[in-house]
């Protein structure tokens, strides 16, 4: 598969999925998930489910609203529950809110208990770490509170997070996957899925980013004092804003003053024990969050010369129909033909039908039917 990077922003619903539509998206799913497992291996299961255009394209064959935050909670939630309930060799962690919080737990019980090639303390550590990277270093105003991470027996994993911007109601997905990551704290993301780009967004992953970084890193290895005392001279400077320091800045929410008070100062004078070697190994250091990033950053920016990034990293996708009828109703007959013709195919295939590619004819004849039934749309912002 080819690399695809975006943010998707999502509008907030609330309410449940009903339960005639979850049951027949975990029917669906799970043949769907089953047929690429079976064909193509666990890895390419996480290769797709960390592309965000598949990931919405797959909401959006189960049934779910294209726009809505549900398409990651409800279809994660469809995930965690068809691999749980086959033994696929892929496993799914954590959840919405606080189930979210169980997600080491649940590691270490499905490394003990399914014989997972993969140290479950480094398991739990990256699934911690990719949470606080979307949640500190790219400053957009989107709060995680839907985590869930995915991995299979070789130890290879992916990660699917969501961030709520309640004063904009938007809700922001984010993506993550272990081949070919170089690094867990510049351009990490397979991608981050939106349709809204918004101005002035701190962004600490970019490689534009990497002098701030680096600059932050050796501030913390100063005495804690000497940050406060460049924070008050720049605040005093700044008026209680940094917007002048912020190039063409018009949107003011998400970059107010930094002041002491938001600086978590018991973590940097941890952080100034530690001697950190790496801004990954700063960020992993408990009590260090947005508030404190942002002020590392601001001074290595007026002090330092080293100017953060202020880019939002952003692209972005009907089968069925919608819960909320959008863009229409959900076609439940269609839905649950379709459903029978996958599970047959492969029933079919598990059998050990002669010529194999017969299986796969079947489900390339489904792709082609659900093409022809089904209205697709896919955009790209």
């Amino acid at each position: 598969m080819s690399s695809r990077k975006g943010f998707f922003d999502l509008r907030l619903h609330g309410g449940r999925a009903p339960q005639w539509l979850v049951s027949r998206m975990v029917r669906l799913g799970g043949a769907i998930v089953e047929a690429i497992v079976m064909e193509f291996g666990t890895l390419e299961l996480l290769k797709r489910v960390s592309d965000p255009l598949w990931f919405q394209g797959f909401s959006n064959v189960l049934g779910y609203d294209w726009d809505s935050s549900g398409s990651t909670t409800v279809t994660a939630g469809v995930l965690k529950t068809v691999l749980s309930s086959r033994d696929l060799g892929v496993y799914a962690c954590g959840g919405k809110g606080a189930v979210s919080r169980r997600t080491p737990s649940e590691i270490e019980s499905i490394v003990n208990s399914r014989s997972v090639d993969a140290d479950p303390g480094r398991l739990a550590y990256l699934s911690r770490i990719c949470a606080k990277v979307d949640n500190s270093l790219i400053q957009a105003g989107y709060q995680l509170y839907h985590h869930v991470f995915i991995f299979d027996k070789q130890g290879n994993w992916a990660v699917v997070q969501q961030g709520m911007n309640t004063g904009l109601k938007w809700a922001r997905r984010y993506h993550w996957l272990s081949e070919g990551l170089a690094s867990l704290v510049e351009e990490p993301h397979s991608g981050i899925i939106g349709v809204s780009k918004h101005e002035n967004v701190l962004n600490l992953t970019a490689r534009e980013s990497r002098e701030n970084r680096q600059a932050s890193l050796d501030i913390v290895k100063e005495p804690p004092q000497r940050l406060r005392r460049c924070l008050r001279t720049v605040g005093e400077a700044s008026s209680e804003t940094i917007l002048k320091w912020i190039p063409g800045a018009m949107e003011p929410p998400a970059y107010r003053v930094v002041l002491e008070r938001n600086v978590n100062w018991r973590a940097l004078s941890e952080a100034y024990e530690l001697k950190p070697g790496s801004y990954e190994e700063l960020l992993s250091i408990r009590g260090v969050g947005p508030g404190t990033l942002r002020a590392l950053s601001l001074v290595a920016q007026i002090v330092f010369d080293a100017p953060p990034s202020w880019r939002d990293p952003v692209k972005f996708s009907f089968s069925f129909g919608g819960k909320d009828g959008v863009p229409y109703p959900v076609n439940r007959r269609r839905m649950d033909r379709v459903i029978g013709m996958l599970e047959d195919a492969l029933s079919r295939a598990k059998m050990g039908e002669k010529d194999k590619l017969h299986a796969v004819r079947n489900l390339k004849a489904l792709a082609e039917r659900l093409d022809a039934a089904a209205s697709v749309s896919e955009s790209v912002r």
